[in-house]
């Protein structure tokens, strides 16, 4: 079995303060994704920059304090790549991927975007840049014999159950028609298997992601905007798949929350 993790960390610095060092600490995951990491590695956290019985590939951002993310494994890889082979977005911050045996893992952290802005503008251009690479790696890996796995912040609820206030949210970056169909694109032409919502096709949620704003995650408001993508071969090993919602407002180390998936996959 293989266990992954992936988690948006806000900030790895203010996250190891609150309890992120305990989490990677305690967590039973064979490949942990980070997301906004905002930090060189020169400013990592030592608890976290020197872990036992990790490897580590950080892709932080040219554009210092932003973006940023990382693959942990515990496993060494036998290949480690950052960015997507793409001119505008590679030095972001926003991807990297490791090979393990059999199966490739990558950490996304992808744009949020904003309505009527250059925001949105930039997110349009990465899914675009990026939709072309998820078909290629997927075909590569099938080609060598591979599983394929992208984990990470998408910054896009797909649908209506995937938010709790969906109709206000009909009009904003992150739940606009043309994201939606994005995704739909992702799962239904090239193939791409979203594992919690096919272990779990009914319900509200799991919501990934609670504003800090107001009573957000006391009244378990949020979105589902953090998923675990799969190759088909590889999603259907996958044995459970949840999200590590804490148990209280003051016990959050994140405005997300890590989701994990476990499959029967053997090196």
């Amino acid at each position: 079995m293989i266990v992954v993790s992936t988690v948006n960390v806000n900030g790895i610095r203010a996250a190891a303060k609150k309890g992120l060092t305990e989490w990677l600490a305690g967590t039973k995951a064979d490949v942990v994704c980070l997301q906004e990491v905002r930090a060189e590695a020169d400013q990592l956290p030592s608890e976290i920059k020197d872990m036992e019985g990790w490897h580590a590939v950080w892709a932080p951002a040219a554009a210092k304090g932003r973006a940023g993310v990382a693959v942990l494994s515990r496993r060494a890889p036998e290949r480690t790549a950052i960015g997507f082979g793409s001119t505008e977005f590679d030095g972001s911050g926003r991807y990297a991927e490791i090979d393990l045996p059999g199966l490739t893992v990558a950490s996304l952290y992808l744009p949020s975007g904003e309505v009527g802005t250059e925001r949105q503008d930039e997110k349009e251009r990465f899914m675009a840049e990026f939709l072309v690479h998820l078909d290629s790696l997927k075909r590569r890996a099938a080609e060598e014999g591979r599983e394929v796995l992208v984990c990470g912040d998408w910054n896009i609820a797909h649908r209506e159950d995937d938010l709790k206030n969906w109709r206000a949210n009909r009009k904003n970056a992150g739940f606009l028609p043309e994201e939606r169909a994005w995704m739909t694109r992702l799962l239904d032409d090239v193939g791409y298997v979203d594992v919690v919502r096919d272990l779990h096709p009914d319900q509200a949620g799991p919501y990934t992601w609670w504003s800090y704003r107001g009573r957000a995650f006391d009244n378990d408001s949020g979105w589902r905007i953090d998923y675990l993508m799969a190759s088909p071969g590889l999603a259907a090993t996958c044995a459970d798949a949840y999200v590590e919602r804490a148990a209280s407002h003051a016990e959050r180390w994140s405005d997300h929350a890590p989701v994990t998936a476990v499959f029967d996959h053997r090196f």
